[in-house]
């Protein structure tokens, strides 16, 4: 089991009955899953561009990537069906602890003018997607080496079931939010 893991499990869980007012501590939130995305139009133009891509994430997840396809043609922007359009990672378990703890303590930090989360990033269910420009503030990534600086997506998502749940449970998991900001 993560460190991470034991410690949410330990002594995380405690804390969240506390604030929210749980008494039953299979109640209380939850990770479920974590989601990475991927997608370029340069994907389109170069094969050699996926591959690099779907590199960089699976060295940054540690899970390879599965290719997403074009389910329409769309003429308007050279688009087929069946085109290999953009890339995915589905985050479970271990590997999903390990690669929370790895954004709240290593990639957000490394961020440019980062102050923290803006909360409107909810979806109103609980759950947390949150776009990182450049992949390089992973520290699997060689900024030296890096032809082409990559934009993702991370969706978080947990068992919340609403944002202001989702937002206490995020907090006591270490992630910082914009001071001031709400999550309407």
């Amino acid at each position: 089991m993560s460190e991470f893991k034991k410690k949410f499990e330990q002594e995380m869980v405690k804390k969240l009955q506390e604030r929210l007012g749980i008494k039953n501590p299979m109640a209380v939130p939850r990770l479920q899953k974590i989601v990475v995305n991927s997608s370029m139009k340069d994907f389109l133009a170069d094969k050699k561009n996926l591959e690099k891509a779907a590199e960089d994430l699976g060295l940054i997840t540690g899970q390879k990537p599965k290719v997403a396809r074009a389910r329409v043609s769309v003429a308007t922007f050279k688009l087929r069906k069946g085109d290999e359009i953009g890339l995915s990672v589905t985050l479970r378990g271990a590997r999903m602890y390990d690669f929370f703890e790895k954004i709240v303590k290593i990639a957000l930090p490394r961020v440019r003018d980062f102050s923290g989360v803006v909360p409107k990033a909810f979806d109103g269910r609980g759950n947390l997607s949150i776009g990182f420009t450049e992949n390089t503030v992973f520290p699997e990534i060689d900024p030296g080496k890096v032809d082409k600086v990559r934009s993702f997506q991370v969706t978080f998502v947990t068992s919340a079931g609403n944002n202001e749940r989702a937002r206490v449970f995020f907090e006591e998991m270490g992630m910082r939010f914009k001071k001031g900001a709400t999550s309407d």
